[in-house]
């Protein structure tokens, strides 16, 4: 199943628009990050999978891959933790798809599931507004 959830980042002072692509196989369990994805967001992984168990929900023994497009920008920070978990949810059915069609999602997962602040939020609240 595939959910779309849409995020955003920072690139110096500017925002822009990141669509986070969740696809759950069912294969071979292995999480992999493209749309180049720098140190912190690669470890996302482990806080993602963290929080989901840790907040009562299932986290999938399936193929698990995370797109975040566009491709061609590198994506920074702790940021995505929450629409990639949201994500999952959403391919997984444990939560429903169509109702984060209104919302942009940031935010860096504690491991008990807390959503913790990003830097940059302004920038983004103000390019989401516009956008």
């Amino acid at each position: 199943m595939l959910a779309k959830i849409i995020s955003a980042a920072t690139s110096g002072i500017d925002a822009y628009t990141v669509e986070v692509e969740a696809d759950v196989q069912q294969m071979i369990p292995s999480f992999a990050t493209v749309g180049l994805p720098d140190a912190a967001v690669k470890e996302s992984k482990e806080r993602v999978q963290s929080a989901i168990k840790n907040s009562d929900f299932l986290f999938p023994a399936k193929k698990i891959t995370i797109n975040l497009a566009p491709a061609d920008i590198k994506k920074e920070g702790s940021g995505f933790d929450l629409p990639i978990a949201v994500g999952i949810l959403a391919a997984t059915g444990q939560i429903l798809r169509d109702k984060f069609d209104d919302f942009v999602m940031v935010g860096e997962l504690a491991l008990d599931g807390q959503v913790r602040p990003v830097h940059g939020i302004l920038p983004m609240a103000i390019h989401t507004s516009q956008n």
